[in-house]
C-alpha cells in the first residue's frame, strides 16, 4: 500500500487508468472532464490521501498568484497609500507583490521584460508613467493582463485622476477668492501628474482672461520623486519669494503636491511670510499630514484606486478576451485654512463652491 507521503501524481493515473493529464485537469476542476471519470479519480485522490504539492499546483496551472507592481517610487505618500489599497484585496485572495521601484527610466523596459518572463508573474499594476510602445504588442501576444494606474493606454485597462480638473478647480478656488496673481510650484514635467495639473492651473487663469506666465511656475524637479518632495517644495517657496517682493509678489499659490506643500510652508516661515494672510495656498492629493498642516487641497481617493487597480486585473485574469476599461476619478476640493477661505467667511463674503468638473471621454 501507497504511503500518503509518497504518493504522486503518476500513482493516482496508474490507480485510476487515466494518464496524468487528465488527473491533473481533475485536481484543477477543468471542465473537459467526464462525471464518471472525474468521481473515479477524486475517489483515489481521497483514498490514497493524495497531498499536492503547492509549487506543483502553481506549475500545473501555470498559476503563481504573484503580481508584478512597477511604481516609481516607494516612499512618496500617493503610491504608499495607494500600494494599501492593492495589498488588501491581494491579501484576502492569497496573492503575493512583487514590488520595482523606478529610479532612472531604463529600468521601466528592465522590469517590464521580468514581468513577461513565462511563469514569473500573473499580471502586471503599471503605475504613473508611460507605457513604452514596444511592449504593448509583446504584452497583447503574451496575454499577460496588465492595468495601469494613473496612466492611460487604449489597449490595456486604465485608472485615471483628472489632474487636469484638479488643476482648474485648485486654481479656480484661488481665484474665487479675488487672486488674480498666482503662481505654481511644480514637479518634474517628465511626470504625467505634474504636466497635467500646470495644464490645467493654466486653462483656470486664461478662462479668467489672465495670461499663463511662464516666470510664475517654479519647477522643483530636484531631488527623489521628480521633484515631489518636501525639500524641494521648501526650496521652490523661497525661489519664489526670493525673486519677487512687494507689489510684485504673488498672492497665491496652487503646489502641486501636498508634500511640497508642507516644505513650501517652512520656506514661508523662513522668509517670514505668513499663511494664508500674505500668501494663500492651495495643494494636492490630501495625504494624511495635510489635515494636521491645514491644507487646502484637491483629495485624490487614493486607497480605492489602488482596490479598484487590483480589482481590475483580477476581472482581467478571468476574461482576457473583454473589452478594456477606463476608470476616471476626478479630486475634491477640501477646504481648509491654508488658502484664507475662513477669513473671506468672517468678513461676510461666501466662499465658492467647487466648479463642475469637464468630463471627459
Amino acid at each position: 500500500m501507497l504511503s500518503s507521503m509518497g504518493v504522486t501524481i503518476y500513482d493516482l493515473a496508474r490507480e485510476a487508468g487515466v494518464g496524468i493529464g487528465t488527473v491533473s485537469r481533475c485536481l484543477n476542476n477543468h471542465p473537459h472532464v467526464s462525471p464518471a471519470t472525474r468521481a473515479r479519480v477524486l475517489s483515489i485522490v481521497k483514498r490514497l490521501n493524495y497531498q499536492p504539492h503547492a509549487g506543483a499546483q502553481r506549475l500545473a496551472s501555470r498559476r503563481t498568484n504573484t503580481i508584478s507592481v512597477i511604481i516609481p517610487s516607494f516612499t512618496n505618500y500617493f503610491y504608499v497609500q495607494t500600494l494599501q489599497g492593492v495589498q488588501d484585496v491581494a491579501a484576502d485572495i492569497g496573492m503575493d507583490l512583487m514590488l520595482y521601484g523606478v529610479s532612472h527610466t531604463a529600468q521601466v523596459e528592465h522590469y517590464l521584460r521580468r514581468s513577461l518572463h513565462r511563469g514569473h508573474v500573473d499580471g502586471v499594476l503599471f503605475f504613473s508613467m508611460i507605457l513604452p510602445e514596444s511592449f504593448v504588442a509583446r504584452f497583447q501576444q503574451m496575454r499577460l493582463p496588465m492595468v495601469l494606474v494613473d496612466a492611460y493606454h487604449p489597449a490595456f485597462d486604465s485608472i485615471r485622476v483628472q489632474n487636469n480638473e484638479g488643476g482648474y478647480s485648485a486654481t479656480h478656488h484661488l481665484l474665487s477668492l479675488g487672486h488674480r496673481d498666482i503662481a505654481m510650484i511644480n514637479a518634474s514635467l517628465d511626470t504625467q501628474p505634474a504636466r497635467e495639473r500646470m495644464d490645467g492651473y493654466r486653462r483656470a487663469l486664461e478662462g479668467a482672461g489672465i495670461p499663463f506666465r511662464e516666470d510664475r511656475v517654479i519647477i522643483s524637479s530636484a531631488g527623489k520623486n521628480d521633484g515631489f518632495n518636501r525639500d524641494a517644495g521648501r526650496d521652490s517657496m523661497r525661489r519664489l519669494l526670493t525673486t519677487t517682493s512687494g507689489p510684485g509678489r504673488p498672492t497665491a499659490v496652487f503646489i502641486a503636491s501636498d508634500v511640497q506643500a508642507i516644505g513650501a510652508l517652512e520656506g514661508a516661515r523662513a522668509e517670514g511670510v505668513r499663511i494664508p494672510e500674505d500668501l494663500a495656498v492651495v495643494s494636492f492629493d490630501d495625504i494624511e499630514l495635510a489635515q494636521y498642516a491645514e491644507l487646502t487641497t484637491m483629495r485624490q481617493p487614493m486607497y480605492e484606486i489602488g482596490r479598484l487597480a487590483m480589482e481590475k486585473l483580477i476581472a482581467r485574469m478571468k476574461d482576457a478576451d473583454a473589452a478594456p476599461t477606463l476608470s476616471s476619478f476626478v479630486p475634491d476640493l477640501i477646504v481648509r485654512r491654508s488658502c484664507g477661505a475662513a477669513a473671506h467667511a468672517l468678513a461676510g463674503i461666501p466662499v465658492p463652491s467647487q466648479p463642475a468638473p469637464v468630463q471627459h471621454s
